[in-house]
């Protein structure tokens, strides 16, 4: 996690000290879909969309989020990330009776702490400016499935979620 908390003998949260742990490279990657009406998509695809290149917009957003996360959740650590990747293909590559996009992204550092919560931002935010750029033809889309899918480096090792 970025930032682990623990609590004074006043039950006050605090940021964990990392200060003591070793800079590792560090990655994590995190997935998630948006759901739409078929015309929705091919509206995408195409790159007609009124607010024009959605897939290309929303991949920037993710970025710049990853970057902000400890801006957004209070206790996170700020993290000097060293890559951040974003991709989207079809949802039905990964489930054929689903129509929309699947987001993964990929967020690495060297440092004392892990950056599955900027991955997971980075995914949520890339899906929230798809749903933005949108909304006026499809009000029902639905985010859905995110989670950290892997994490590698650190003291606890890698994750491969199964």
């Amino acid at each position: 996690m970025s930032a682990l908390t623990h609590f004074d003998a006043k039950g006050q949260a605090h940021m964990v000290d990392v200060a003591a742990k070793s800079a590792t490279h560090r990655i994590a990657i995190a997935s998630g879909r948006i759901e739409m009406q078929p015309e929705t998509l091919a509206l995408i695809e195409a790159g007609t969309a009124k607010k024009g290149d959605v897939l290309g917009i929303a991949r920037i957003a993710g970025i710049q989020a990853a970057k902000k996360t400890s801006d957004l959740i209070p206790l996170c650590h700020p993290l000097a990330l060293t890559h951040v990747a974003i991709e989207f293909e079809a949802a039905s590559v990964h489930q054929s009776d689903v129509i929309g996009i699947h987001c993964t992204a990929t967020v690495e550092t060297v440092g004392p702490t892990g950056v599955e919560m900027e991955a997971l931002t980075a995914v949520q935010i890339a899906l929230l400016t798809i749903y933005d750029m949108c909304k006026a033809v499809d009000r029902g889309m639905s985010i859905t499935g995110v989670h950290v899918a892997e994490k590698h480096g650190g003291k606890s090792g890698s994750f491969v979620k199964r």
